[in-house]
């Protein structure tokens, strides 16, 4: 397929923003590949302004380089709901003038907002659509605080958008599911027909995210200041809404009555003072006990480096049924052991596969302490046999092959 002329054209619609972290993470990496396996890209994406300034450039330069052709609207936030009916008028409106130009043969919708656009374009000019669904949306709004469903608008939201779900797989030629996990939960559904469900969990890039070495950790506790004989516990990404800060830190405390000179080392973009006010509810931990870094993409695997086990704990959820944590790809890529809870996607069965780490089934003080003795055991695994395995679930160029699979499917 190397004439592009003949090659099949493909309009992908996102709802987040490729100057976000997830963008360049979670979806131009699938598409730069996707392009080199023959497909014409068209992207459609909804931006931030804030950081569409500030990161532009990179992404043209990565499209342009790649051969996606770009296209933006911008966010909307207020009024909350009325935002996201407004952003999909915009999208719809865009999408239907980019198909007249360029004729799609597939529409592959990321999420929810995309899809009700996707479902449009389908039912208008008989092209294919793609379900990219990527977790229980509506569920998350309400799983998570988002929806209150006191709130007669959040409560009108969540039955329409529970309809258009339903629409949404009834009407899709194919489906994208993060787990195992969540695809059997789709097919229990009335709404759900039949149509193909292939899991692709988020992926990491192995490129971005490499082994830890001795040397590696050596410099980078050098460079964050960290002692060379401290237990280093790192936690990679956002906090809050679905990540447990105050459980998490109370099984650091456990760990930390095992190893008095243990560190936490967070690598997120909040602000110290969280994790602080939150760790001043914990006894045994002192300030100086954590260390909090931003980091660009490039330089997350940089700092997560100087640790020696990785720590999250999520909330459990009906909608985390269909949840695929990205950061627990990227720490097992590094060859990191994980101490993590189980009731989250495919998050115990992963690993249970890879020998990576620990999920708890409870999250109480006597899980606690039992998993801080449990330690010494996880300090001897092998990174490079974790990192192998982790391949098996994660690796980027296994997920653009069975994406281009659906796509042969799809076009066949």
């Amino acid at each position: 397929m190397s004439d592009s002329a003949k090659a099949p054209r493909v309009l992908f619609i996102s709802y987040d923003g490729m100057t976000d972290p997830l963008g360049q993470s979670q979806v131009l990496p699938y598409l730069v590949g996707l392009v080199k396996q023959g497909y014409q890209i068209t992207l459609l994406s909804t931006e931030k302004k804030d950081r569409f300034e500030q990161y532009k450039a990179i992404i043209y330069d990565i499209c342009q380089q790649a051969g996606i052709h770009w296209e933006y609207i911008f966010f909307t936030k207020k009024p909350p709901v009325l935002a996201k009916f407004y952003d999909r008028y915009q999208l719809r409106k865009r999408a239907v003038k980019l198909y007249h130009k360029h004729q799609f043969d597939l529409i592959h919708c990321r999420s929810y907002v995309s899809a009700e656009v996707g479902v449009v374009l389908k039912r208008k000019y008989g092209a294919k659509f793609l379900f990219d669904m990527r977790g229980f949306w509506v569920d998350e709004r309400v799983e998570g605080g988002m929806w209150d469903l006191k709130n007669p608008v959040f409560r009108q939201a969540y039955r329409v958008y529970k309809r258009k779900e339903a629409a949404f797989i009834a009407a899709a030629d194919g489906i994208i599911s993060l787990t195992e996990n969540g695809k059997r939960e789709i097919q229990t559904w009335s709404s759900y027909h039949g149509a193909p469900i292939t899991v692709i969990p988020c992926s990491a890039d192995f490129s971005v995210f490499p082994l830890v070495t001795p040397a590696a950790r050596q410099s980078a506790r050098q460079k964050l200041g960290l002692s060379q004989q401290d237990l280093v516990v790192s936690y990679l990404g956002a906090i809050g809404t679905w990540y447990l800060l105050d459980e998490m830190l109370q099984q650091f405390a456990a760990i930390k009555r095992q190893y008095t000179t243990a560190k936490m080392l967070f690598v997120t973009q909040e602000h110290k003072t969280l994790v602080l006010d939150a760790a001043h509810k914990v006894s045994g931990v002192q300030d100086d006990d954590f260390l909090v870094m931003s980091a660009t993409r490039r330089q997350v695997a940089e700092f997560v480096a100087a640790s020696d086990l990785n720590l999250f704990f999520i909330k459990q959820s009906y909608s985390k049924k269909a949840s695929s944590p990205t950061k627990l790809g990227e720490i097992l890529a590094m060859g990191l052991p994980v101490l993590c809870n189980a009731g989250v996607g495919d998050v115990a069965e992963i690993i249970d596969h890879t020998n990576g780490g620990l999920a708890l089934s409870e999250l109480n003080e006597q899980q606690y302490e039992k998993t801080a003795r449990r330690i010494p055991e996880l300090l001897t695994k092998n990174g490079a046999h974790l990192r192998e395995k982790a391949r098996e679930y994660y690796d980027l160029d296994a997920a653009i092959g069975r994406y281009a699979e659906m796509y042969q499917f799809l076009l066949s």
